[in-house]
């Protein structure tokens, strides 16, 4: 007989997550970016004693880009399906990322989810800054951590219907699972992979290596990192999330870092329809490369 294995307690958040997300219909596109304008300002930064990471880079791209794309800064609204109900999607006002982490919990390896809000308009230093936060040894013991740590230690049945609580406000849906997801494996001898983190778009970076590209006729080497974009089917379709991708890809082969110190201009009036349904405004509630 087979010895029976039970699920750690420290994974339990994970398993509940899974079973939320069962209900997505995830559908995937990749493409490569040619990363040179990039490592070029990451090189130049540590001369001058800065360390950015390649996932703030991407993370930086990806809160401008959903800015731009509204219609895919979003989630389905809680309810749907159901008999009676028609489906609605929440778009969300802010663009707050939910950052994947790979970090001991009790000595053991654990997947932690990281917010990062403010994104549509924040600088690359101030991304990084909150990046730094969350590395470490001790991250999981930050209080952005308390309501994993809280569902860990309830029986299964209550954690998972704590679980479901905190989703069915859908103005709170962005303090919990952000309004796009990021995950990075670069780290590793990964080129590419993709996953579905509960949001209408998640991107899943690979490792950053030396490739051929073609460059005014001639081939040439080029760092290039392949981005991976699931979206969710229900939210919106396959013409949409490559407008995304596209857009996630020229932003950052073109990466000008005369505009990265910069924060963004705030939105202005709210010109982007009279079809949203609901408009939660995302925010640090919850609880690299």
């Amino acid at each position: 007989m087979s010895p029976v294995v039970t699920v750690e307690r420290r994974r339990r958040h994970t398993l509940y997550f899974l079973e939320w997300a069962a209900a997505q219909r995830p559908v995937h596109l990749d493409t490569d970016i040619d990363m040179t304008r990039v490592q070029a300002h990451r090189a130049t930064a540590r001369e001058d004693g800065r360390r950015y990471s390649v996932v703030s880079y991407l993370l930086y791209a990806a809160g401008r880009v959903l800015d731009r794309h509204p219609e895919a800064n979003a989630a389905m609204a809680p309810g749907w399906p159901g008999p009676l109900r028609r489906p609605r999607t929440v778009r969300f006002d802010g663009v707050t990322a939910k950052l994947a982490l790979d970090r001991p919990v009790e000595g053991e390896r654990t997947v932690l989810s990281a917010l990062v809000p403010g994104l549509e308009s924040a600088t690359l230093s101030e991304i990084q800054e909150r990046v730094d936060r969350y590395r470490g040894e001790q991250a999981a013991e930050l209080l952005e951590f308390k309501g994993v740590r809280l569902l860990s230690r309830l029986p299964v049945p209550l954690g998972r219907a704590a679980f479901a609580a905190a989703l069915r406000d859908p103005r709170r849906r962005a303090g919990v699972f952000g309004t796009v997801s990021v995950s990075s494996l670069g780290h590793r001898s990964v080129d590419g992979f993709h996953s579905a983190g509960g949001t209408a778009v998640t991107l899943c970076a690979g490792r950053v290596v030396d490739r051929a590209v073609v460059r005014d006729g001639v081939v040439v080497p080029a760092p290039v990192m392949r981005l991976g974009l699931t979206f969710d089917h229900r939210v919106i379709d396959g013409a949409a999330a490559a407008d995304v991708l596209s857009d996630l890809h020229d932003t950052m082969e073109a990466f000008d870092d005369s505009t990265a110190g910069t924060r963004a201009p705030g939105p202005g009036p709210d010109a982007r329809g009279a079809d949203r349904d609901l408009r939660p405004v995302g925010g640090l509630e919850q609880s690299t490369r």
